[in-house]
Order: C-alpha cells, then sequence, then structure tokens
C-alpha cells in the first residue's frame, strides 16, 4: 500500500482538539496550576488571617482600625506576624494592645508568638510630569557668553585649522 504525498503530509499534524470539551473554571484552573495554586492559597491564607485579626481588633473594641492595617507573616518565621499600618499613631495604638491583640488571636486558633508593627513609608509629594514637547522650547541661538567663548578659541586657532573651520560653521548658523 502505497500513500500519497499528501496523505503523509497531513499524517504528521497532530489531530485537532475535539469541541466537546468545556471550558474550565477559572478557579479550578488557578487551584489545578502548580504555579498560581501556590499564589492562590496564598491570598486565601492572608485573606482568611485578615479576617481574624478583624474580629480580634473588633473584641478589644479596636475594630475600626482593621481597614488601616496589612498583615503578613514574617518570611522565614510562621509564628511571627507582621503588620503594616499608615500612621505613628495606629502603630503606637497597637503597640500598646499586642498581648491582648496575641491573646485574641490565640483564642481565635492562630498561633502567634510575636507580632511586629511598622509604619508604610509614606508617598512621595511630588509628582514627575513627562515632558510634553509642546511646551519645551528649543534654543534659538547661542548666548552672549556661549558665543564670546567660541569667539575667543577662534582667535587662538590657526587659520589652516580643521577645527577653526568647524568653529566657523558652527558661529555662521547659529545666530543669537
Amino acid at each position: 500500500m502505497s500513500l500519497s504525498p499528501v496523505t503523509l503530509f497531513f499524517m504528521n499534524f497532530a489531530p485537532k482538539p475535539s469541541r466537546k470539551h468545556k471550558a474550565h473554571d477559572w478557579m479550578d484552573y488557578l487551584r489545578e496550576s502548580d504555579g498560581l495554586g501556590g499564589i492562590l492559597a496564598k491570598t486565601e491564607d492572608l485573606a482568611k488571617l485578615k479576617t481574624v485579626i478583624n474580629s480580634s481588633l473588633t473584641k478589644l473594641e479596636l475594630g475600626h482600625l482593621s481597614s488601616k492595617i496589612e498583615a503578613g507573616w514574617r518570611s522565614g518565621s510562621e509564628d511571627e506576624l507582621f503588620l503594616l499600618v499608615n500612621s505613628a499613631s495606629i502603630a503606637t495604638r497597637l503597640q500598646q494592645i499586642l498581648p491582648s491583640l496575641i491573646n485574641e488571636l490565640s483564642k481565635s486558633g492562630l498561633l502567634c508568638k510575636a507580632i511586629k508593627v511598622r509604619v508604610k513609608p509614606a508617598p512621595p509629594a511630588w509628582e514627575v510630569k513627562p515632558r510634553l514637547d509642546a511646551q519645551r522650547e528649543r534654543p534659538k541661538g547661542l548666548n552672549e557668553v556661549a558665543k564670546k567663548s567660541w569667539e575667543s578659541l577662534l582667535e587662538k586657532l590657526g587659520p589652516d585649522s580643521g577645527l577653526r573651520s568647524s568653529i566657523e560653521k558652527l558661529l555662521k548658523n547659529k545666530p543669537k
């Protein structure tokens, strides 16, 4: 049995996938994926941590501070909590209640031996804006000081100097 060259050509390609397969739910994809599954798990853990901290702060009558706190575990340590806050006054208030907060967190089932509170650096007060070409004014020529400096150099050069002819062209083409 001999096959035609066209048949041989098409036999080298993988078969087309069936259209009967349906798309996975995006959450299934995140859970199944090796790389993204870990990110999803950490995100879910941080959301649970935020909920536990919120309930503990509410029990200590400081629930209003919950939205101003970013929480996470200190890298390399699963028993040291790290709280990042916007202002020094919130940091000071949290420092005052740390023993009570650690106690409330342990009652909620969160094992925590220590809490570090840090103030988040403030964003810069200045803003970098791109320079628009329309706003940028191009120089129209040499200013007086630059022109005198070039003329002074021109007087010191010999008549057959290549640099002399270049400076003469510069002075001729860049009027004030």
